[in-house]
């Protein structure tokens, strides 16, 4: 192993404060340490480097040729070392502008119709930071792809990773008024067993749904598909053309509803609420920008 490898680079620190302060004494009074320790400290540099590094008298304090030099070798690269600390410490601070970049991922489908509306103000109000949008259907690795935030919907399996909650949405089951002119309206949910079900194969179980009626009754269903997607964009593409029946999230089912392609099933009973969640990498400190960045899509999510 090299003496660096073995070196505490404390024991610098205190041979450039003795340095600067021509004292033992007054170096201890600067790092806020005892004087005993100073001299320990410088002790074991020298004993690790095998050289005096000061002439000591009962009067002063003053550098060896070799001292001298390290000291001018050492001094920029120790005041570099402090700037890059101070700067850490800077940007870990929530004051000043945001800046650097903000990197984020979430489903194709969500990015379109909730996370890229609300990055668009986001980005306004931030005009020095950067944004990196990822949308995918496949679960991003975070730590291995650098980045800063996932925007996940549904249920979160247990992980190392960090979640806070932004909301919840309701889960419609919805057809095209095409699909349903051919087939038929469900009356209840058992009725779905029977339909050509859409299935969404990211769900842990996409066929079976458990749905709840206004007045308590559970009702558990399995239901069979012959066709499954592995994208909610391309699920509620199916469902616009007729390919069959399915369950989407509140605002898709909305947007759908909204534009005429889709309409509700089963209005009178409701399936469970998923969550909206803000996914981070582990750690015990969340950036400025990612806290920015999600205390502001929760306030954007709650707006009617």
């Amino acid at each position: 192993m090299s003496i660096l490898g073995q070196l505490d680079l404390n024991s610098l620190l205190v041979f450039d404060a003795v340095v600067e302060c021509g004292s033992f004494t007054a170096a201890a009074e600067r790092l806020g340490i005892a004087k005993a320790k100073v001299s320990i400290q410088i002790g074991r540099l020298e004993a690790h480097l095998g050289t005096s590094l000061f002439h000591r008298t009962t009067r002063q304090v003053t550098l060896t040729d070799t001292g001298r030099a390290l000291h001018a070798d050492c001094q920029p690269l120790l005041q570099g070392l402090q700037s890059a600390v101070a700067q850490v410490e800077k940007d870990g601070q929530p004051s000043g502008p945001l800046s650097g970049t903000l990197r984020l991922t979430s489903s194709v489908d969500h990015a379109v119709l909730s996370l890229a509306p609300a990055l668009a103000r986001f980005a306004a109000l931030h005009p020095k930071l950067q944004i990196d949008l990822r949308a995918g259907d496949a679960v991003a690795d975070l730590v291995g792809e650098g980045i800063d935030v996932a925007i996940r919907l549904g249920w979160l399996r247990d992980s190392s990773l960090r979640a806070v909650k932004l909301g919840e949405f309701a889960q419609y089951v919805m057809a095209s008024p095409a699909y349903l002119k051919r087939s038929r309206h469900p009356k209840r949910p058992e009725d779905l067993a029977t339909m050509e079900w859409l299935a969404l194969s990211l769900l842990p179980t996409p066929l079976t749904w458990k749905f709840a009626s206004q007045q308590g009754e559970i009702c558990s269903v399995q239901v069979k598909s012959r066709i499954r997607v592995n994208s909610p964009g391309a699920l509620r593409a199916l469902l616009r053309h007729g390919a069959g029946i399915s369950v989407l999230d509140q605002q898709a089912a909305e947007e759908g509803m909204k534009a005429g392609y889709l309409v509700r099933v089963l209005p009178d009973w409701s399936l469970p609420r998923g969550g909206v969640y803000a996914v981070t990498p582990p750690g015990r400190h969340m950036p400025p920008k990612v806290r920015s960045f999600i205390g502001f899509y929760r306030e954007f999510l709650a707006l009617p």
